[in-house]
């Protein structure tokens, strides 16, 4: 399922976090949102995903405007880890199942199939607290994907954990992008992970640079030779 924003104004506060921001997203892509603290990136995912108002612009999912019911449902937002609170006495499969409190809708995925997907059956009976920082990240993967949902929108999924576990998490999300869902993947990453994406854009409250990992790291080293020479 393909998504498009157009010119996208958001407002936090007396201030624009987010402005004249345009793209489009085929489906079945995984695409990073790249920016330094602040630039707005969980602000565009948040808008995207209904959760603020828009200042101006549009956002449409294969055509529908998002203000339609049956194009909000293709819609599933996965918050940072720090929002969620890890010592609350429930196990995986009880916090995958909340997943289903928000969209109980045909076409969901079970939470057993979903915790098989990004490789936690195992631990399903497991207390949040014992889980590692990486497989809390699989947990709430798969409690998004528990929502009859095409587009995911995943906020800072790889921030704080170990290289092997922001590894895996890259894995699964490269599966779930072959499986023909589309991926928009907020991230503070500039390094090698990078190339695990098909698209990079860089967001510094406008969009600064689109492309493939390669014309974004090319475009961003031009804009800093060139604020060099204007210096």
């Amino acid at each position: 399922m393909s998504l498009a924003v157009q010119q996208l104004g958001v407002r936090r506060g007396s201030d624009l976090a987010i402005e004249a921001v345009s793209f489009e997203l085929q489906s079945g892509s995984l695409t990073a949102l790249v920016g330094p603290n602040g630039a707005g990136k969980s602000t565009l995912l948040q808008a995207i995903a209904g959760q603020l108002p828009l200042e101006s612009g549009s956002i449409q999912l294969d055509g529908r405007h998002l203000t339609l019911p049956l194009a909000r449902r293709q819609l599933a937002l996965m918050p940072q880890r720090g929002e969620i609170a890890w010592a609350f006495p429930i196990t995986v499969q009880e916090l995958v199942g909340l997943g289903r409190l928000v969209a109980a809708r045909p076409g969901c995925c079970d939470v057993e199939a979903a915790l098989q997907r990004v490789g936690l059956a195992a631990l399903a009976k497991r207390r949040l607290d014992q889980l590692s920082g990486g497989q809390q990240q699989r947990a709430l993967l798969a409690r998004t994907l528990v929502q009859p949902a095409q587009v995911l929108l995943l906020d800072e999924p790889c921030a704080a954990i170990d290289p092997p576990a922001r590894t895996a998490l890259l894995q699964v999300m490269g599966q779930l992008r072959d499986a023909g869902l589309t991926l928009l993947v907020s991230s503070h990453d500039w390094g090698l992970d990078l190339d695990a994406y098909d698209r990079v854009l860089v967001l510094d409250r406008r969009l600064l640079a689109d492309g493939t990992p390669q014309q974004v790291r090319r475009a961003l080293g031009d804009l800093r030779v060139g604020n060099h020479r204007c210096g």
